[in-house]
């Protein structure tokens, strides 16, 4: 696998001025139970697929930071090819009761970048918070980015046992080699380890463990604020404020304990929070308002 796609924070780069834009790439319906579970082991997911209130459409955000080191995608969003007969794995009984995808190819992040001024080719860094299709059906659009991805989260995603825990290895692509991540560099605000992305040291990858074993988020630290990318660490910042698990966590306490770090770096520093899912996300983003 690659391993030069990480810098150590010891190194300066020059601070120009840093964006970050919301890429909405279609909307996703998931069952009401999937945004705050209940039970645990196996009966909370049972209780998931079995919940027939279903949430108004929510996005499904990718984020571009435009950095002076390049330019950094966290997540690729959804494909419309999703919507093709066959592209789910069909015993899986989740893809079959408990999501409903809305996207077309007009929504696919290559035509959001398009929209901002840029293409794939130029995007150096494609981080993944975790290979669940809704963040990782794009990919296919960047085989010139280095992929950065938890080498837990790549580990769970492949072979048959990936398909096992729901993610869909047959349509990785076939040039995937990912930078791995196994956070060395120590501990970052509440967090006991993390991982410097960029030579500047601000950009930062921490493990979040809870919606997936392997799953991470990415804290941009801007100005007097940091931006906290958070994948499916919750579906919406008052879950996290509440400490309240999703409902297809294979570990509960888990989920709980990555949503009290996240409180408590929230109470030591402004922090907007930004799960991929919110609907509030781009507004908070755009506001710079951060949570509590």
């Amino acid at each position: 696998m690659g391993e030069g796609g990480l810098v150590s924070a010891s190194r300066t780069a020059r601070r120009d001025a840093l964006k970050i834009h919301a890429i909405t790439t279609g909307t996703v319906r998931v069952h009401e139970r999937q945004r705050t579970g209940v039970g645990r082991g196996p009966l909370r997911l049972l209780a998931t697929l079995a919940d027939r209130a279903w949430t108004a459409r929510l996005p499904i955000h990718a984020w571009l930071i435009e950095h002076p080191e390049g330019l950094i995608l966290v997540d690729t969003g959804d494909t419309a090819s999703a919507l093709t007969p066959g592209w789910f794995t069909s015993w899986n009984p989740y893809f079959k009761l408990a999501v409903r995808l809305d996207l077309t190819r007009a929504d696919e992040v290559d035509r959001r970048l398009a929209a901002l001024g840029f293409s794939p080719s130029d995007v150096k860094t494609v981080v993944m918070t975790h290979l669940h299709t809704d963040h990782a059906g794009g990919l296919s659009h960047f085989a010139g980015s280095d992929v950065v991805i938890s080498a837990r989260e790549y580990a769970d995603s492949v072979g048959f046992k990936g398909k096992l825990n729901g993610y869909l290895p047959q349509h990785h692509p076939d040039w995937l080699d990912p930078t791995l991540v196994t956070f060395t560099d120590g501990p970052y605000s509440s967090f006991d380890t993390s991982q410097h992305l960029t030579a500047a040291g601000d950009v930062v990858l921490v493990p979040t463990p809870g919606h997936t074993p392997g799953h991470m988020s990415v804290i941009v630290e801007d100005e007097d604020a940091s931006i906290f990318l958070a994948g499916d660490a919750s579906y919406t910042e008052a879950a996290m404020l509440a400490g309240e698990a999703d409902g297809v966590t294979r570990s509960v306490g888990t989920a709980v304990d990555t949503l009290r770090r996240i409180r408590e770096m929230t109470a030591s520093r402004p922090t907007v929070y930004l799960p991929s899912h919110d609907p509030e996300s781009a507004a908070r983003l755009a506001e710079r308002t951060a949570a509590g």
